[in-house]
């Protein structure tokens, strides 16, 4: 029995200091804010608490059936939250090596939430105090509308009077029309960082998107902002439609399967408008002699 417990509290102290290294990979790498990151310690630490665990020939099990009854009271999009950290940390463990298997991991729908994008005037604060990496990645992305792994795959030959290919999920190609800008900014990085095949490249090889999201997320945190490469294709969208785009163009250029998904950005876009009116509408203001 006493070696039961001491194999169980040896498995139960290596996922704990797993927990703390994956906090520090989101912080450091993922540039996630401090709250978002109590809000994931929260969950997995709750997780590691109620689940039943087992180890069988190396192969750890995790029921999250006791841990969901455990939060069953929570709104469907809290629940979403607290098993969306949970999956995003069996997938650090799995690529740390770790044989993890999940059971009770149903997926739980709630409403999609509207995207945040940045502020045209926030892109170009960064701008300026962007090193040469980061200011063309954000400069492509934010033209461009660019998934992390889009931009991480685009090679030089990708590049071809005024428009690029690229190469989408699910091996889907697209083309997108380049500012005129572009090109030069290409030109400049390249002289101080050539590279044979990809846009952005170490040793030969592609630069991994974690390196690339590393260098964008400091980028915006030198200026005091929270900002992911994901808020920069949000912004693409959101300016796009908000300057009269057309909405089946938009889907084709973020390589969207279905042009309903492509549906939260005009429902941003009508947030926004009515911001706007209630703001400017005089009738919408508090008066003194409003009753």
């Amino acid at each position: 029995m006493n070696t039961i417990v001491s194999l169980k509290n040896s498995m139960m102290n290596s996922f704990h200091l797993a927990k703390e290294e994956f906090l520090k990979y989101l912080d450091s790498i993922r540039g996630y804010s401090p709250l978002t990151i109590q809000s994931y310690d929260d969950a997995i630490s709750m997780m590691l608490r109620e689940s039943e665990i087992s180890e069988d020939m190396g192969k750890i099990e995790i029921n999250l059936m006791p841990f969901r009854l455990k939060i069953s009271h929570l709104s469907p999009k809290s629940i979403s939250l607290k098993l969306s950290a949970v999956r995003s940390f069996v997938k650090y463990l799995h690529a740390q090596g770790r044989k993890v298997e999940l059971r009770g991991d149903e997926s739980v729908k709630v409403p999609k939430s509207l995207p945040k994008p940045i502020s045209h005037e926030h892109v170009m604060h960064a701008l300026v105090h962007a090193e040469p990496m980061a200011k063309l990645a954000i400069l492509l992305l934010y033209t461009m509308g660019l998934r992390i792994s889009e931009l991480c795959a685009l090679k030089l030959d990708d590049f071809d009077d005024g428009w690029s290919r690229i190469h989408g999920k699910g091996s889907k190609e697209r083309d997108i029309p380049l500012i005129a800008e572009i090109g030069t900014w290409i030109g400049e990085y390249q002289k101080s960082n050539p590279s044979k095949h990809y846009l952005f490249e170490m040793r030969g090889e592609k630069l991994s998107e974690n390196s690339l999201r590393y260098t964008i997320t400091k980028a915006f945190a030198s200026i005091g902002l929270k900002v992911t490469p994901h808020q920069l294709r949000h912004t693409y969208a959101t300016e796009l439609l908000n300057n009269g785009a057309r909405i089946a163009d938009v889907s084709e250029l973020l390589g969207h399967e279905s042009m309903a998904t492509t549906q939260i950005y005009t429902k941003l876009g009508n947030a926004l408008k009515m911001d706007h009116y209630r703001q400017a509408h005089p009738l919408c203001q508090p008066r003194e002699d409003s009753v």
